[in-house]
């Protein structure tokens, strides 16, 4: 008797559904998990390339507990960005918020350190930070019109207070130049993070990589002579 009604309370409840007597943190704990793998997947095989059935395998959990979370294979992704882009979006607005408070006139070379340092540290503060990067820039490469909906809602509110600071601090260039050069800053950071061996090629292997710092001074002090350059 107790089974045909634990079998009937699953069959109301649906497939893959976690019982109502899950708590909330436990549930919250399943879809970060979901959502940890589905990072690696994704970055490991492109959007394409992922399926569910290999995601919930990894997860622990069936596909079916995905679909309930989650909807789509799209959704996922779209869930996966979210929530590593927003963190990442709102450590650049607080980076810069501090900047400020410290210094009403920064200099250039220190509005480009906030807006990349964030980006740095998580990359290289986990397997999911890197894996994130590795779908940025997956995302970025996509001239879809849902892969630029999805750029614009996370990044764009950050994106354009660094556009507005650096206005200010560079009042002799046109906004629209400085949001051109913005566009340059975030394809040559990505194109550098995504470690995509062109630095020993080009150093006729003298230089094989550049340590997580000095990559990152490098890049800092490049994109800040660009953003200042003239006309």
């Amino acid at each position: 008797m107790v089974e045909k009604e634990t079998k009937s309370r699953a069959r109301t409840r649906g497939v893959g559904r976690p019982s109502k007597a899950d708590g909330s943190s436990d549930a919250a704990d399943l879809r970060d998990r979901i959502l940890d793998h589905a990072e690696l997947s994704f970055a490991e095989a492109g959007f394409e390339g992922a399926n569910l059935r290999d995601i919930a395998a990894r997860a622990g959990v069936n596909q079916g507990l995905i679909r309930y979370y989650f909807g789509s294979k799209a959704e996922l992704f779209d869930e996966c960005f979210r929530r590593r882009g927003g963190v990442l979006a709102g450590h650049r607005h607080v980076n810069l918020d501090r900047l400020l408070e410290r210094n009403k006139n920064p200099s250039v070379e220190e509005i480009v350190y906030a807006y990349l340092k964030p980006q740095w540290d998580m990359k290289y503060s986990s397997a999911n930070g890197a894996a994130f990067v590795a779908m940025q820039a997956r995302l970025h490469a996509e001239p879809e019109e849902h892969a630029l909906r999805l750029r614009r809602e996370v990044y764009d509110a950050s994106v354009k207070r660094y556009i507005a600071t650096l206005s200010e601090v560079l009042p002799h260039l046109p906004k629209d130049i400085i949001s051109v050069r913005m566009a340059f800053l975030v394809g040559a950071y990505l194109f550098m993070l995504n470690d995509l061996g062109r630095i020993g090629d080009l150093t006729e292997g003298h230089l094989t990589s550049l340590g997580k710092d000095e990559m990152l001074d490098q890049l800092v002090r490049f994109l800040a002579a660009g953003l200042r350059a003239p006309l």
